[in-house]
Order: structure tokens, then C-alpha cells, then sequence
């Protein structure tokens, strides 16, 4: 079992930055591999980054790519993701969360992954 809890969510402008943060608990953490998810209103939740265990491999969807950064540190059994130049269209509730797969390339199906955070609001203004 692993809880997960999501920080760093909150309001911005369009240009502007943040980074969220996901904490877990439970077992070894190195053991999981990570993912963001996003949703926003009456759209279907979308995988925006995943990482593997280790952290030594990265997957982005195209829509954040080259302004978004997920990365891990284990000994701190966190994962987070830096968000720079946001825009409107990036405001969703962002969710991060873990599965066994994503040892050797991240996941990027969401049916792989097990364990969920409660999310965390992103809202970027024009």
C-alpha cells in the first residue's frame, strides 16, 4: 500500500510558474514508477509526465513538453513536477500516481497505475 499526497498547486498567471510536489508513504518508493495525471472540467484525464523508479528515464506528453520537468527524489520518497511558461489551457486538477510497472521505460498507460493522490488545483489565468 502506498499513500500519496499532492502539494503546490494554487492560481498563476499565464507565463508564470509552479512546481507540485508528491509525497508517499508506504513501501520502498524506488520501487515504484510515477506519473501526473491531469483533468479538467468534462475532459478525460491525461498522463502529462511519468518517471521510472530510478528516475533515470522521462516520458512527457507533447502538450507540456519543453516547459514541464517531473523528476524524484527517493530519499525523500517524493516526485515532483516543475510547470514553467503555463498556460490557461494547463488548468486541470493534477494527480500523481504509482505503479509497479515503469522499471526500465516510464508507463504511460493509466490502467497501470495502482495508488492515487486526492489531486491538487492548478489554475492559470490569462
Amino acid at each position: 500500500q502506498v499513500q500519496l499526497v499532492e502539494s503546490g498547486g494554487g492560481l498563476v498567471q499565464a507565463g508564470g510558474s509552479l512546481r507540485l510536489s508528491c509525497a508517499a508513504s508506504g513501501r520502498t518508493f524506488s520501487n515504484y514508477g510515477m506519473g501526473w495525471f491531469r483533468q479538467a472540467p468534462g475532459k478525460e484525464r491525461e498522463l502529462v509526465a511519468a518517471i521510472t523508479g530510478s528516475g533515470g528515464v522521462t516520458y512527457y506528453a507533447d502538450s507540456v513538453k519543453g516547459r514541464f520537468t517531473i523528476s524524484r527524489d527517493n530519499a525523500k520518497n517524493t516526485v515532483y513536477l516543475q510547470m514553467n511558461s503555463l498556460k490557461p489551457e494547463d488548468t486541470a486538477a493534477y494527480s500523481c500516481a504509482a505503479t509497479y510497472s515503469g522499471t526500465i521505460y516510464p508507463a504511460t498507460t493509466r490502467s497501470l497505475y495502482r495508488y492515487w493522490g486526492q489531486g491538487t488545483q492548478v489554475t492559470v489565468s490569462s
